[in-house]
């Protein structure tokens, strides 16, 4: 015979109220994963952007964005600091794509440099004249890098060729413009 244990009855109810505890994922607190997390977000952000600005901006942006998919945050499924470090490398991503958007901008000491009004007409024509007697590869780069404004990773990627041979061929390629330049310019050396 079975003896029967002796002690407080367990109600249905109640045990499925214990079991649905169990199971949903803890609340999100992003005040107090702020508090954790944020330094170290902060730090990841300007390592890979170097800038502080747009690292506090990205930081900025990954708890905003936690905060809209919080009821998508599943405690079971990561911890609170891996799932705020894969939206924060996701806002780094965006930043990264929307800077490469932007226009260059110019440094003031290049407009400093360049000629005002007494600048010489035919200088486009004898720029095209230089260009033209570069070597195709040579000229490719120059046009690439330094009129269209790509980067030589870019280049490389469309290309296949090395980025370091393409830094060498601009190199060789920007040398021999100077030197067509100064012969086409008496007074280029003047400048220099």
């Amino acid at each position: 015979m079975r003896r029967r244990r002796e002690g407080p009855a367990v109600t249905e109810p109640d045990t499925r109220g214990r079991f649905a505890r169990l199971r949903r994922p803890a609340a999100l607190d992003l005040t107090a994963a702020f508090d954790e997390h944020g330094a170290a977000l902060l730090g990841f952000a300007v390592n890979a952007l170097r800038d502080r600005g747009l690292a506090e901006d990205c930081v900025q942006e990954t708890f905003l964005r936690a905060w809209r998919a919080r009821e998508s945050y599943s405690s079971e499924r990561a911890s609170q600091r891996t799932w705020l470090f894969a939206i924060a490398r996701n806002v780094v991503i965006d930043v990264h794509r929307s800077v490469q958007r932007l226009p260059r901008l110019v440094a003031a000491e290049v407009l400093e440099d360049l000629p005002g009004d007494e600048a010489d007409p035919l200088m486009p024509l004898i720029m095209l004249e230089a260009l033209a007697r570069l070597s195709v590869e040579h000229r490719a780069v120059v046009v690439a890098v330094h009129v269209r404004g790509e980067s030589y990773a870019e280049v490389s990627a469309a290309t296949g060729v090395p980025v370091a041979t393409l830094r060498t061929r601009a190199f060789y390629a920007l040398r021999a413009l100077r030197e067509h330049l100064a012969d086409a310019d008496p007074t280029a050396e003047e400048r220099s």
